[in-house]
């Protein structure tokens, strides 16, 4: 299925509102489902947004106060009572192995799905398989907090003149694609004569922090960059004291950290009844922007 867009399924921070549900998002790239910090009533606003729980093959959680991590309980009970087949890898803090050994264990039900723990203790590449790099930053919050960033495997495009000079078409397209070099009409052609390279998309996960390097290094090159905004500058104090970011503050990380496309805006303290300002004092630092309600879908381009 090829299908590329960011899902938010719970937007408020440490506490829920009539709209607004704790933390949960889902990104879902070509039929990969990566769940971060699914917090109370996640397994439900996957019911609200009409996916399925099955979906899920990574989940990330950032750090371990219960507005990012209550859901993981039900989210992993939920995966075993569908029988979902593949192993699901699980990233969290090192610092908070205890935490997580807790939730997933919290209550009696049968375990299913192979979960497979990928406890994150420094930074940098923390998985690379065929398709993805996924790295991980620390962050500057009052507990361990760790944000991730996901980039596509670079590819290359093949151009249609190019072949058709050094006559190569048909099956011999495929053969130079697997293994890099053929024999054709008008003698030996390799992939870089006849190809231009393809970027891979790149996806920033920044939630409790202040700013920091560990931010800037998330939403590096980003077509999608999600980051916490708690408060407004009017409240930067209480941003400080709490170690939150305010909208301007997520701004200037996407745009000094040189983010690519889109900066989506989250994680609101339930005591702003709209997220407008937000989006306007983002808007005065970095152009694109989007404050994202519960359910709603992001696209992630492909570059």
């Amino acid at each position: 299925m090829s299908l590329r867009e960011f899902v938010a399924l719970g937007t408020s921070s440490q506490v829920p509102t009539r709209y607004r549900n704790h933390n949960g998002y889902l990104l879902r790239w070509d039929g990969a489902g990566f769940l971060f910090d699914p917090g109370e009533g996640t397994q439900r606003q996957f019911i609200m947004a009409d996916i399925a729980v099955p979906e899920v093959r990574r989940i990330f959680i950032t750090h371990f106060h219960g507005d990012h991590a209550l859901g993981l309980a039900g989210i992993v009970q939920r995966l075993s009572l569908d029988r979902v087949p593949h192993p699901v890898e699980i990233f969290f803090p090192k610092s908070g192995q205890a935490y997580y050994e807790r939730l997933i264990r919290s209550t009696i039900y049968h375990r299913v799905v192979e979960l497979v723990p990928r406890p994150v203790d420094a930074p940098g590449v923390v998985l690379e398989d065929e398709t993805f790099s996924i790295e991980a930053h620390p962050l500057v919050h009052s507990v361990d907090t760790w944000g991730y960033r996901i980039k596509e495997r670079d590819g290359v495009r093949f151009e249609k003149e190019l072949l058709d000079a050094r006559g190569v078409v048909g099956p011999l397209v495929g053969r130079l694609q697997r293994e890099g070099a053929v024999e054709g009409p008008q003698g030996r052609v390799t992939l870089d004569e006849v190809t231009t390279k393809k970027r891979g998309a790149a996806f920033g996960f920044v939630m409790d922090t202040r700013p920091c390097e560990g931010a800037l290094a998330l939403v590096r090159g980003c077509d999608l960059a999600v980051v916490e905004s708690t408060y407004l500058e009017e409240h930067a104090d209480l941003a400080r004291d709490h170690k939150h970011l305010t909208a301007r503050e997520a701004a200037r990380i996407a745009l000094e950290g040189g983010t690519l496309g889109t900066l989506v805006l989250t994680h609101f303290s339930q005591r702003y009844a709209s997220t407008k300002p937000f989006v306007a004092e983002a808007r005065e630092v970095f152009p694109r922007v989007r404050a994202v309600r519960d359910l709603d879908r992001v696209p992630l381009p492909r570059p």
